[in-house]
């Protein structure tokens, strides 16, 4: 695959009103959420979860592209075909998360290094064979009066580089996921601060790995106060440090920007991908979504682990992918959501946590 493969894969992810749904939670993670609402965890409810995720009706209209985990990757339908082949056949391009996730950093104890370079080689090649054509990696950067420290911000920063690297040599598009917290009482401004640092720090290292601008998109944190912060910031004070921020520190030969929830609730995080694609101010990129749990969240709480509900899960997953593809174009109103008010934001979704 030539560079230019590479940008145009990028640019597919970041069609014209479509975004990526992030459906990469580990076992671990994924079990919680289920236990939260009495589903018992195994591999058949994993994949009957997946599978009515990946199979929405018209939920291609929206979703360019799914992240998947390991083990998904390798499940079949009940009709017997790959799930990446699923996704494929209905014009959504198959991804894989290949970090093995965030583990304690040396010297640091407060903070983290994700993990999963060794053998990242191999694993790209086998992913490929089996359909899957972008990948993700996300490093985790926690706000403190002290934190994040240098060691933390340059050792993720390499880390991504060197993914990212790896994947193009491997013939796939890296979606680079440095996260910046919302945990904690930090202000809007603090948050700002941080993501600034860190995406310089990610961006001179892609520069030094020989990374290829064009091939990959960013998965950035909006500019967010912390959740425990006094003071939380308005809508239009989000929009406004999150785009002046990237305005700042992502060059403009990224081809598009897709947005983690990071917390946030369907709703909100709707809101504000749709006011900062309402900026003026000039966007070299596009900016859409790649969520997890703001698109989930909705589905998994109507299907409840219930055969009966599959159809209204599905259908919850398509509103709320209507709504965000909306919002990557700066065209969701309020009254997109009149239908079903209330229903995208179950009363669980403060108990999960995206790995």
């Amino acid at each position: 695959m030539t560079r230019h493969d590479l940008e145009s894969v990028a640019l597919m992810l970041v069609s014209e009103g479509k975004g990526i749904l992030a459906a990469d939670e580990t076992i671990p993670t994924l079990t919680k959420r289920f236990d939260t609402l009495g589903i018992q965890s195994t591999e058949q409810s994993r994949r009957s979860y997946r599978e009515m995720l990946f199979t929405s009706p018209g939920v291609a209209e929206f979703i360019s592209g799914v992240i998947m985990y390991d083990e998904t990757i390798r499940q079949k339908s009940t009709g017997g075909m790959p799930l990446a082949e699923v996704q494929t056949v209905q014009g959504i391009i198959p991804g894989i998360k290949v970090d093995t996730g965030a583990k304690p950093l040396a010297g640091s104890p407060d903070e983290t290094v994700t993990e999963g370079l060794d053998g990242l080689r191999h694993r790209l090649s086998e992913y490929r064979a089996m359909g899957a054509r972008f990948a993700k990696w996300r490093a985790v950067i926690h706000v403190t009066d002290a934190l994040p420290s240098f060691a933390c911000v340059s050792a993720n920063a390499h880390a991504l580089a060197r993914y990212a690297a790896l994947c193009q040599e491997r013939e796939f598009v890296p979606i680079v996921e440095p996260e910046v917290l919302m945990d904690g009482p930090h202000t809007i401004e603090c948050c700002e601060e941080v993501t600034a640092i860190v995406l310089h720090a990610v961006f001179h290292a892609l520069f030094e790995q020989g990374v290829a601008l064009e091939g990959m998109l960013l998965k950035p944190n909006m500019v967010l106060p912390g959740k425990e912060c006094g003071r939380q910031a308005s809508v239009e004070e989000v929009a406004t440090a999150t785009l002046r921020c990237l305005r700042r520190h992502v060059p403009a030969a990224v081809p598009g920007i897709v947005f983690l929830s990071g917390g946030q609730n369907a709703r909100l995080a709707t809101v504000h991908l749709n006011a900062i694609n309402r900026l003026p101010d000039a966007k070299p990129w596009k900016i859409s979504f790649s969520y997890g749990r703001a698109l989930q969240d909705p589905a998994l709480e109507t299907w409840h682990g219930r055969d009966e509900n599959l159809a209204a899960g599905q259908e919850a997953l398509y509103r709320r992918a209507r709504c965000n593809g909306a919002a990557s174009l700066g065209r969701y109103t309020d009254e997109m959501e009149t239908a079903s008010q209330g229903a995208d934001d179950p009363p669980h979704r403060h108990a999960w946590r995206d790995d």
